[in-house]
């Protein structure tokens, strides 16, 4: 077995995520200063949802997570892996321009169902409008996962992980085009989002076809595999969705109120950056190498994948969790107050990110524990673990409205992600030392945090020595880089002291390719 370089994949994802998160962060700072929260931003907020909810079923969700197994176990066996990617390329496209079709004939229901706080008032039918031009982008996204899961099987991982950079660079060009224009900035960032799903889709369908997997859309066949495939993925698109179906949870819960859902929306943006960056980039290079792990019966390797897995995650959102906690408002002020978007505004968007900082973790942690049940095409038991988490994130994001108000969907989803996890953990217990972490890792774990809440208190200190700063123009930005590199050393001083990494490992491992 030729093995995935787990740290080198981990930095090629987590370097384009990176880039896209960067970028995400200029689309979301020229979407809040030149649209700015309200019942327009709420509008696209909603309609965007819906095409990204499903496209957690279809693509990333169910579909990869039946997918990239059964397909990396073929490519490993040499076991015609080019005709199970034709036939499960046919069967999603099929399935999907279904679906597409019927969203654009029932979107009202769609948004009904979603956003019901919308009926009656003016925002309804905007989303109605929005949601008919942007939710072809599921069919693009839909077909652009199945061939990156082919790239991230095969261990070519950075085509895969650069697509996503390409819608943010269309929205801020576009944006920037209509401003500068005198364009309604919203109508025309609605039209380039599936003009950028298409641009996605061709990126990577040719950087597939470089990598030996030439396909040819065609009539679905209904093969023996095909329904495996589809019995393993129905499960998993609940399961690997939960962060969408609560966010949609959320939304409804805060659609009654005036601005909500643009400051939900904003704010979890923000902390999707270390999401992204490094829970994603686990998830997508972990399922593979342990899916052939698993195959070739290299239990130790197993147990080794996950725990530095588990280790790199840990390292980089732990602090940027107590980030979030510590200084919420600085962050918030500097990227996105200006234009349309006020102090008020700055106020509510930190509030719900420090309470999103509080399940920052557990989201990532999801990722690393999803693929132990994946890689052994069990897509039931984290269904059943979604299933509680749906519950809970849907008692509390209701039940707390009338003691919270617009805010407690974020405590909701904070509060799933974590029961998520414990459910996740619950579930290992039967598959032996490959679904364990190791003593370096709980150790690790410790060490990391310990070292993370010393940074935080120290941000807390010097934020509110140099709370004036912030509020000087220009100053401001220099006084928040000054902030963050301050972290940042205090994170890392802290860490050595403490034994929470170690220089030379990471060097070794770069060495290694590991």
């Amino acid at each position: 077995m030729k093995p995935i370089k787990l740290l080198s994949g981990f930095m090629t994802v987590g370097f384009w995520t990176l880039a896209s998160r960067i970028l995400g962060f200029a689309r979301e700072i020229l979407i809040a200063a030149l649209i700015g929260p309200g019942p327009v931003l709420d509008a696209f907020v909603a309609a965007f949802r819906l095409p990204n909810l499903f496209r957690r079923f279809f693509a990333e969700g169910a579909f990869n997570a039946a997918f990239v197994p059964m397909f990396s176990k073929r490519l490993e066996g040499d076991d015609n892996p080019q005709g199970f990617a034709q036939d499960a390329l046919n069967l999603l496209a099929t399935a999907v321009l279904g679906l597409t079709a019927l969203g654009m004939i029932f979107m009202p229901a769609l948004v009904w169902a979603t956003a019901g706080g919308f009926v009656g008032d003016a925002r309804f039918d905007v989303t109605v409008d929005f949601g008919r031009v942007m939710f072809p982008y599921i069919l693009c996204m839909s077909l652009a996962a199945l061939f990156s899961g082919i790239l991230n099987a095969t261990g070519r991982f950075a085509a895969a992980a650069a697509a996503p950079v390409l819608l943010n660079i269309f929205a801020c060009l576009t944006m920037g085009l209509a401003a500068i224009l005198g364009g309604e900035v919203v109508q025309w960032l609605v039209w380039v989002i599936p003009v950028a799903g298409v641009a996605q889709l061709a990126l990577v369908w040719v950087a597939a076809a470089k990598a030996g997997i030439r396909l040819r859309l065609g009539l679905p066949r209904w093969t023996p595999e095909m329904r495996h495939m589809l019995a393993v993925a129905l499960p998993a698109g609940l399961a690997m969705g939960v962060t969408q179906v609560n966010l949609v949870v959320g939304q409804l819960a805060a659609s009654g109120y005036e601005n909500a859902v643009s400051w939900l929306f904003i704010a979890d943006r923000l902390y999707q950056l270390p999401l992204g960056v490094v829970g994603i980039a686990v998830g997508i290079v972990l399922l593979p190498d342990l899916s052939r792990r698993l195959r070739a019966g290299d239990d130790s390797g197993a147990q080794a994948a996950l725990s530095r897995a588990g280790e790199f995650s840990l390292l980089l959102t732990v602090p940027s969790a107590i980030a979030f906690l510590a200084i919420p408002v600085p962050l918030v002020s500097v990227m996105y107050e200006r234009g349309a978007t006020g102090p008020e505004d700055t106020a509510a968007i930190a509030l719900a990110v420090a309470i999103y900082g509080a399940g920052l973790p557990a989201f990532v942690l999801q990722k690393v524990l999803q693929p132990l049940y994946f890689a052994r095409e069990d897509t039931r038991s984290p269904f059943r673990f979604a299933l509680v988490a749906m519950v809970v994130n849907a008692s509390l994001a209701i039940g707390l409205l009338p003691v919270f108000g617009w805010i407690s969907p974020a405590i909701a989803a904070s509060a799933a992600g974590w029961v998520m996890v414990g459910c996740l953990w619950w579930g290992t217990r039967s598959m032996g030392p490959a679904a364990q972490f190791d003593a370096r890792f709980h150790t690790r774990a410790l060490r990391i945090s310990a070292a993370s809440l010393v940074m935080g208190a120290a941000l807390l200190v010097v934020w509110q020595l140099a709370a004036p700063a912030f509020g000087l123009p220009y100053w401001r930005y220099l006084a928040l880089l000054a902030l963050i590199l301050f972290g940042a050393a205090v994170y890392f001083a802290a860490g050595r002291l403490l034994g929470a990494f170690r220089l030379a490992e990471f060097k070794s491992a770069l060495r290694r390719g590991a």
